[in-house]
């Protein structure tokens, strides 16, 4: 019952938080995410209970939010997860800068007309992640399901612009299942991923530790854990990290000994300018 109809009121309840449903409605509705009559398809509904459990989980970064701090939404498709962050904050009495980047720009326009007509601060800005210049520092970046290697992008915006927090939610990962493909037989530590399932799920798992190790060693304190039930979402591994201190030596060690046994380089070693030991240069 894939497109059975909930009862709106009961529905924002649970997925805003107590958020008043009269300061999102007309965005969900412009959206499609809302029908006219206020109802919400069981689709829709899981795609927002995301929204709002990674919402939820960025508390930690809005405690001390500065004025008109800027928010980068990485891969912001067409701005739900900003426009409910916006929302968000106005309840606590606080403001931010929202930018999302995204590279459709039939998306772009549509979010920034809507944010217009609905006295928005969000604005969407048809960009590449890796080629966006902000204007200050971000206080925060976001990625939620931003596909393959546009979360390592992401994090290295993050990394660039040294990004007081980082919340990421990767989603496929393809690159580092390619990789070991030809390490297979290198080893006993190859029947990991001897299989292509197998590869694709060890793939995945090995890449977020990495870009866990990768935070870590830029002195950020990093909680990997889980964004809701698998129900809702195949692809529900959120990564936060929190600047602590410049570096870390210690997370550097663990990661260049990592990568001595699993000999892969992912994007994120790429565009952060992480070298691993035994590289050229080392």
């Amino acid at each position: 019952m894939t497109r059975q109809k909930l009862n709106a009121e009961e529905a924002a309840a649970e997925l805003l938080g107590g958020l008043d449903v009269a300061a999102v409605r007309p965005v969900l509705q412009a959206l499609h995410v809302l029908t006219r009559d206020g109802q919400l398809n069981a689709d829709a509904h899981r795609k927002l209970k995301q929204v709002k459990h990674f919402v939820g989980l960025l508390a930690p970064a809005l405690v001390d939010l500065p004025e008109d701090a800027l928010i980068v939404d990485c891969g912001a498709g067409k701005g739900y997860l900003g426009f409910m962050l916006e929302a968000t904050l106005k309840q606590q009495g606080k403001k931010a800068n929202i930018i999302g980047l995204e590279t459709r720009p039939d998306l772009v326009d549509t979010a920034n007309k809507l944010a217009i007509e609905h006295k928005s601060g969000v604005r969407l800005v048809e960009s590449t992640i890796a080629d966006f210049v902000p204007h200050v520092k971000p206080h925060l970046v976001i990625a939620l399901h931003a596909c393959d290697t546009a979360t390592d992008d992401a994090l290295a915006l993050a990394l660039k612009y040294d990004a007081p927090f980082i919340a990421v939610v990767p989603c496929c990962q393809a690159e580092v299942a390619e990789m070991l493909r030809p390490l297979r037989n290198a080893s006993p530590m190859g029947e990991l991923f001897a299989h292509p399932i197998h590869r694709r799920e060890f793939g995945s798992h090995l890449t977020n530790v990495i870009r866990s190790l990768v935070l870590e060693s830029h002195g950020y304190k990093v909680t990997a854990t889980e964004l809701v039930g698998f129900e809702h979402s195949f692809k529900n591994e959120l990564i936060l990290g929190e600047r602590h201190q410049r570096s870390n030596a210690a997370a550097k060690k663990k990661l260049d000994a990592l990568l001595q046994s699993l000999p892969v380089k992912p994007k994120i070693l790429r565009v952060a300018g992480v070298s691993r030991a035994g590289d050229p240069g080392e």
